[in-house]
């Protein structure tokens, strides 16, 4: 099939494939390959030839077969022959019997789906020049010291990982885990987490670049907020579906200087925010979505002088009534330029 092509340089399914294929052995010839996506594949087979470690000059790997009839795929132990790669995207759900050895991959810069159930973690200090990092599914540190936190080495050395996201949506992550790494992502800005694990990490192992924070599903028992005010340069901060399960949200004085952006969105169990005189000083949008027993807004907006957008959406009548211009709370939200209501 591929005999032809011998210089092709880029191949892209991402628009679709011919339904029920499998990709053939003969891909290993096209050695000229610099980006290689799979993503519109609609495969036959769960397997992936092995032939694919001869596509040493690939720069961009993308395994992210969406539209397999099959629920994981089994990528054969080659990738670490592709030394050039700088984006390699993973399949969402690999076989059990996937290991694959990524320790090789010294310039990559992307790195999507990576999880310790068919990689190693161990690989990852390797990656010095790694930017982005998705980790989906499990996330476990072999051998790690829970008595002595600080004897356990880093995970990651790069300078430049700038994202860090971790989702699993059928498990937890030990939180000692969870701080390890995110002690070795000292420069990261932007983090990500769709996954319980119950306690916030401490303050002091977050990196003071973090500018963007999104929460959801990890199911915090006590409140973040004292932990998050503390970050010099966040900017926007979103909490969506159960990233807090308490009924209670302070933001006392003179916290969250630079924050921009706000958004509580399904979190189906907090009744009170509180807001003090100087906090959030920057805030220029809020939004609120689906907070069921959240009984009203926090006087503390009134002095926020800097909001500009304000988004209520599918809140309760009593909510709404209050929110109204002849209700209580509608001295706190006057001086918004837009405000959106869109009640359900």
């Amino acid at each position: 099939m591929f005999n032809n092509f011998n210089f092709l340089r880029v191949l892209d399914y991402e628009r679709g494939g011919e339904a029920g294929c499998k990709l053939p052995n003969g891909i290993g010839k096209l050695i000229r390959l610099r980006f290689l996506r799979l993503r519109g594949l609609e495969l036959l087979s769960s397997e992936l030839p092995s032939s694919l470690g001869n596509l040493r000059c690939l720069l961009t790997l993308d395994l992210r077969i969406e539209r397999i009839a099959l629920k994981s795929v089994h990528v054969p132990n080659v990738l670490w022959r592709m030394q050039q790669l700088r984006q390699l995207y993973l399949p969402q759900q690999c076989r059990r019997k996937t290991r694959l050895k990524l320790g090789t991959l010294k310039i990559l810069q992307t790195l999507v789906n990576f999880n310790t159930k068919n990689c190693y973690v161990k690989n990852l200090i390797n990656m010095k020049n790694l930017k982005e990092l998705e980790i989906r599914g499990p996330f476990n540190i072999e051998d790690f010291n829970t008595e002595e936190l600080d004897r356990n080495p880093p995970i990651i050395l790069s300078k430049y990982l700038h994202s860090l996201s971790i989702i699993n949506y059928k498990g937890r992550i030990d939180p000692r885990h969870l701080a390890h790494l995110l002690l070795s992502c000292e420069n990261v800005s932007k983090l990500s987490l769709d996954v319980e694990i119950r306690r916030f990490p401490e303050y002091h192992y977050l990196s003071s670049n973090l500018a963007y924070i999104k929460l959801r599903r990890c199911k915090l028992e006590e409140d973040p907020m004292l932990t998050l005010e503390k970050l010099p340069n966040l900017r926007i901060l979103e909490f969506h579906y159960r990233a807090i399960i308490g009924k209670e949200m302070f933001c006392c004085g003179q916290a969250f200087a630079k924050l921009e952006s706000l958004s509580l969105e399904e979190l189906n169990l907090l009744e009170e925010w509180k807001v003090s005189e100087g906090a959030m000083p920057s805030l220029r949008q809020l939004g609120i979505e689906n907070c069921r027993r959240l009984k009203k807004l926090p006087d503390g907006l009134r002095f926020i002088a800097t909001l500009q957008e304000l988004k209520i959406k599918s809140m309760p009548k009593a909510f709404k009534d209050k929110v109204e211009e002849e209700g209580e709370d509608f001295c706190k939200v006057q001086h918004v330029q837009n405000y959106e209501k869109l009640y359900r």
